[in-house]
């Protein structure tokens, strides 16, 4: 157990390194025949993850303090070390290496632990229409079994209950000898789809975008070598401190990109809404506690900002309603149940309602929370102490590893 008590803050914090952009970019790497400096990298849990994984297929791999050197023959030529892939909890992992792995024309099993061995993983039996055999033995849950060769061509997906897949399909089809389209119904997180087409482009890979419906991609396309990659400010992990400054004190967060594609930089928007008081300048997020009122917000794109805006809305005069609960079942926990059950020990007036939370503004009491070995829950429990009567005892607080290694360094401001 951790406690933190309640506290005012004033500091000044880096934001941590995006893992969504570290994930991305370290795949991009193995795809890349010659190397690729990723500057900036994310050492969370997730970021080692997608590290081992490129490594367990044969990248070599040079870590250094602020930067990794990935060196790769590319997918094609690459000789695994192993044909099991390791991806712990990182669904992105999962969904991204399963279309990438099936260029290779071998077989590979992919493997989860933890959460993710609870989230669904039926979007994958798509790769069948391109040619690559995809067995889910465990009614649509990990493990996952993968052989290619994968070919190019036509394919339709669901994107309603996660991006991820579609993100590995972007990145591998433009490696085939044809030329592909993805048709995408009910595509959700959109923002992400637009991190990784930027990202890609960097890579010197196009795609063409039809509206996030359906996309265009040429076949025989390369990866650029020799390439740099700053991995950018994580708006999601950074979401947490600044909701900290608005409801405890003031805060500065340097190393966030406002042009970011990253969905959760949405947090200044609701922080907005609520009338924190925000400067935003070169590089830096100034957030400063203020008279907050109750605030209605649609976080279907964003879904990792609920934690934060639950702990927002609790800091609120009046009652909140933030819409997209249906999104929160199949992440690290039942998210919503979670937060509502969580918070509600401690004092908090949370219900749900189909698809939307309802958050009435109120002191919280404090005591004893589950993180539920989440690390946006227990981010979320660890700020909301701030403002709370008697400060909150959290259970298992090193799950923020997975995204935030830093977090409790930089909250002890």
């Amino acid at each position: 157990m951790k406690l933190i008590k309640p506290a005012k803050i004033n500091g000044i914090v880096n934001a941590p390194a995006s893992k969504s952009v570290m994930g991305r970019a370290v795949a991009s790497a193995l795809l890349t025949e010659g190397k690729t400096e990723l500057i900036n990298p994310s050492f969370c849990d997730d970021g080692l993850t997608a590290l081992n994984i490129v490594e367990t297929l044969g990248a070599q791999i040079i870590k250094k303090k602020k930067k990794i050197i990935i060196e790769s023959k590319g997918i094609f030529k690459t000789i695994p070390k192993n044909k099991i892939l390791t991806c712990n909890e990182s669904g992105l992992c999962i969904r991204m290496f399963a279309p990438i792995v099936a260029l290779s024309g071998k077989k590979f099993i992919l493997n989860a632990s933890g959460s993710l061995l609870k989230r669904p993983m039926k979007m994958l039996g798509a790769l069948t229409q391109l040619g690559a055999k995809c067995e889910i033995p465990t009614n649509g849950y990990p493990p996952i079994k993968v052989i290619g060769p994968m070919c190019g061509g036509k394919i339709q997906i669901d994107g309603s209950e996660s991006s991820q897949f579609l993100t590995g399909l972007l990145m591998v089809l433009p490696l085939c000898s044809e030329n592909s389209t993805i048709k995408v119904l009910n595509l959700k997180s959109k923002p992400y789809i637009q991190m990784t087409i930027s990202l890609l482009a960097h890579f010197g890979i196009e795609i063409e975008n039809k509206n996030f419906k359906k996309f265009k991609i040429k076949g025989n396309q390369k990866y650029r070598s020799g390439m740099n990659y700053f991995v950018e400010g994580d708006w999601s992990g950074a979401s947490f401190i600044l909701v900290a400054g608005a409801i405890a004190g003031k805060i500065r967060v340097n190393g966030l990109n406002i042009n970011s594609y990253q969905a959760d930089k949405e947090i200044l928007s609701a922080l907005k809404k609520v009338g924190a008081k925000i400067k935003i300048g070169k590089n830096y997020i100034n957030v400063e506690k203020n008279e907050l009122n109750a605030f209605e917000f649609d976080a279907s794109e964003c879904p990792d900002l609920f934690p934060p805006l639950v702990v927002l809305a609790i800091n609120c005069k009046g009652t909140t309603i933030i819409k997209g609960t249906e999104r929160l079942k199949y992440k690290e926990s039942d998210r919503a149940n979670v937060l509502m059950q969580e918070f509600r020990k401690i004092g908090a007036k949370i219900k749900i309602i189909k698809n939307n939370m309802e958050i009435t503004g109120t002191k919280l009491k404090g005591g004893k929370v589950n993180s539920h070995n989440d690390h946006r829950i227990a981010m979320a429990c660890a700020i909301a102490a701030l403002n709370s009567k008697n400060g909150i005892s959290l259970s298992n607080p090193e799950c923020v590893s997975k995204s935030y290694p830093e977090f409790f360094n930089d909250l002890d401001v």
